[in-house]
């Protein structure tokens, strides 16, 4: 094969924890008799909130084929190349196992929202029941402690006031909460997020709020109580052009193992979220085509109507009525493009992308 296929999974593959009809017949024809793949294949997803074998195991089953962790890349997996933070203390948000994520990826000295809050139990004060009774004790400056110099945003968080808060609290004392708030300390400490998805599609009728919401809300806090922007010292996920070529390192890592010999010319990126999936795969595509390199030579979006994506609801081709929140789903540093929102192709679901991309490659397995 000279292609590779990127496949998303949540309004791909299932909605929630139900799995698409379509999922098990595309991958049948992925595989031989023996379970292995004909072609190179990643699982691109900007979920955050298991480790990689467990989200393979969990496709395993799903598709009835095996999926090695080699083969999963989560929103937070590029962090392993950032490795001037692996020696640091970092703010860790997001929910599942976070220590767990945060060590396999490298990090020495995570800590996450809930023990920062039982350092500081005076901070988090919006829910009453959670205040503390008795405040017979004199809360120490955090920097007898240890200090926080760098936040990592996994995924949305549940307590998201808990969160925002104590985000906030960090950002505003350069890493030592608990101390007052200094305005004046502008760039904050670094924030490095994965995840940038407004909404996700899962078993609910419509798009439910994504970690790209999370964000949307610490930014205009963060604006809000110092008048300047909130600055990212990194992006990850769809669309990140981090996250396409870190997956097509995988692709490539996948061909050369099992001895290939024809370069990958082309990606299929397959996916339900115009503004993440499609968004991402033309922008991949258009850095392609300006950067001659060792690389692929096009990265193509192929759009399913299984998730995310309503086909009765058409994104206007006019920018001057495209710039706006209401239009733009995707996150504030990326720029409206009406042509990085066009998909290369729309097709029903899954298993019609398969067949889609078989037939445009002439490839008969």
């Amino acid at each position: 094969p000279s292609f590779g296929f990127l496949f998303d999974i949540d309004g791909v593959l299932v909605r929630g924890k139900t799995p698409i009809s379509a999922a098990k017949p595309a991958f049948r024809k992925l595989v031989n008799s023996q379970g292995q793949f004909l072609v190179p294949v990643v699982f691109v997803t900007n979920a955050g909130n298991c480790l990689p074998q467990k989200k393979a195991d969990q496709l395993s089953h799903l598709l009835g084929v095996p999926i090695s962790q080699d083969q999963v890349m989560m929103s937070h997996s590029p962090l392993r190349m950032f490795k001037r933070y692996h020696e640091k203390c970092v703010l860790v948000s997001g929910q599942g196992p976070l220590l767990d994520i945060a060590q396999d990826l490298g990090f020495c000295q995570p800590i996450t929202i809930e023990t920062l809050r039982e350092k500081h139990p005076l901070l988090d004060a919006v829910d009453h029941d959670r205040r503390p009774n008795v405040l017979h004790f004199q809360e120490q400056p955090y920097r007898l402690v240890f200090s926080v110099s760098a936040v990592v945003l996994f995924g949305e968080p549940v307590r998201w006031e808990t969160s925002l808060q104590l985000i906030i609290d960090v950002l505003l004392t350069s890493g030592y909460p608990g101390n007052p708030y200094h305005h004046e300390n502008y760039p904050h400490i670094p924030v490095l997020a994965c995840n940038m998805d407004l909404m996700w599609v899962a078993e609910a009728q419509s798009p439910r709020f994504g970690h790209g919401t999370f964000m949307v809300c610490l930014e205009n806090i963060y604006k809000k109580i110092t008048g300047k922007e909130l600055k990212y010292e990194a992006l990850m996920g769809k669309p990140s052009r981090l996250t396409y070529q870190y997956a097509e390192h995988l692709i490539r890592a996948q061909a050369a193992e099992r001895q290939w010999k024809q370069p990958i010319h082309t990606l299929y990126a397959v996916g339900d979220n115009l503004m993440t999936d499609v968004y991402g795969a033309n922008l991949y595509n258009r850095y392609l085509q300006e950067n001659s390199r060792k690389a692929a030579a096009h990265c193509r979006s192929v759009l399913v109507c299984t998730g995310v994506y309503n086909p009765h609801t058409e994104v206007p081709l006019d920018t001057r009525d495209s710039i706006t929140e209401t239009v733009f789903h995707g996150h504030r540093d990326f720029r409206f493009d009406s042509g990085l929102v066009e998909p290369d192709h729309i097709v029903p679901d899954v298993d019609a992308a398969v067949d889609l991309v078989f037939q445009l490659e002439n490839f008969a397995p």
